[in-house]
């Protein structure tokens, strides 16, 4: 995921890990107990967790105005480098077929921040949590791209099992490493993002506009605690929405090391109720083609499947949703490790096998959910790390 792009060379550089086994993950697919295979959030789901190790934590809101065609994200990230350091950042995308001119793409380094449960401030930013209901985000550190967005869910928030964690290491109460995911999966976004691009020859004077936003968002509040490439060798990550449904859908494999173990969680939600929370999905990267570039198999078309209560053996891969299409339409293909200077690009990516590569897309996807298929606007990832 993007975490990537900020993370710099501290989590990046390192080595391969030996070859531990399936017995040293603890998969939040495989820790649900009781059939238990979700439940609703509370607001202390989203308070700043701030493990003393290295680690990045983000907040995200992917947002989509259907009508205007205009999707992207906003991002609050807060870093640990081994326990001594941390740094903030603001990163901001946003991007629309009928005006690719006025595409944003921002990343900030925020000043001065401070955690406050699950609020974030820094200078020219607030990130605050209102009655569990609402977030509200105010930006205006960087003039290319201010940001006033007010977001309220509009079901239940999900975390998976109880507590959202996938954990490293054979003992979960001493664990090396973890993962962990809260989302809301279906809120109404509303507000505004001004942007002031600088002057050119062809004009004079710095442009000033506005962007109207209404739609539907996504919120993901995650914690990687540990560095990318041994937590997971790639991950496919699905925001859909549409008038009536939203489907997310996060998956990640681990390196060998792991046994390449596969975690996957998804949501398909309507306006009013989370439908379905399933674990144990499965992604299909359908037409693959060599980027002739790093080698990396992308697909042409993709399909996500959500696989019903997977916890529970007599309902164990009985499919309930699909989101599929074609994947027409790549808003970036970001080289994560393109400002790493060569020498520790060429080391990383020889000793530790490690070349990522992030294929971000918006196209117009299907969603087949209880007998009923609804187009919407699809925001999907698809992510390289290593072999």
């Amino acid at each position: 995921m993007l975490k990537w792009v900020q993370s710099g060379l501290s989590v990046v550089a390192g080595t391969a890990e030996p070859e531990y086994g399936a017995d040293a993950i603890q998969p939040i697919t495989k820790r649900i107990v009781n059939n238990q295979v979700s439940r609703p959030t509370v607001a202390e789901d989203f308070n700043w967790l701030e493990p003393g190790s290295t680690n990045v934590e983000t907040k995200t809101f992917y947002f989509t105005d259907l009508k205007s065609g205009s999707t992207g994200f906003a991002q609050v990230i807060h870093s640990n480098v081994m326990g001594v350091h941390t740094t903030a950042q603001f990163t901001f995308r946003l991007f629309n077929s009928k005006t690719p001119e006025l595409g944003i793409w921002t990343s900030t380094k925020l000043e001065n921040f401070r955690l406050e449960g699950a609020n974030f401030y820094a200078d020219g930013i607030s990130l605050e949590l209102i009655d569990n209901k609402t977030f509200k985000l105010n930006f205006s550190a960087n003039p290319e791209s201010l940001v006033e967005l007010e977001m309220t869910r509009l079901t239940d928030g999900v975390i998976f099992g109880e507590d959202g964690f996938t954990f490293y290491g054979e003992d979960v109460e001493n664990p090396w490493g973890s993962m962990r995911h809260a989302f809301w999966p279906r809120c109404s976004v509303a507000g505004k993002i001004t942007t002031t691009k600088t002057a050119t020859e062809a004009n004079a004077e710095p442009v000033t506009k506005e962007i109207p936003i209404e739609g539907y968002t996504m919120f993901v509040f995650a914690l990687q605690g540990m560095k990318p490439h041994h937590a997971a060798k790639s991950w496919n990550f699905l925001n859909f929405q549409s008038e009536n449904y939203s489907a997310v859908q996060m998956e990640f494999t681990t390196p060998r090391s792991y046994a390449e173990t596969r975690v996957n969680v998804g949501m398909i939600c309507n306006n009013e109720k989370v439908l379905y929370a399933t674990v144990n999905n499965k992604v299909v990267h359908l037409d693959p083609h060599d980027d002739v570039e790093i080698g990396w198999p992308v697909p042409k078309s993709i399909e996500f499947h959500y696989l019903k209560d997977a916890a529970n053996p007599d309902d164990e891969g009985v499919e309930v949703g699909v989101v599929k299409g074609d994947l027409k339409t790549l808003v970036e293909r970001v080289d994560v490790m393109a400002e790493i200077p060569q020498l520790v690009k060429t080391i990383v990516s020889n000793v530790a096998g490690a070349k990522p590569y992030i294929y971000q897309y918006c196209d117009e996807l299907e969603l087949t959910v209880d007998g009923i298929t609804e187009s919407g606007v699809a925001y999907s990832e698809v992510t390289f790390i290593s072999e």
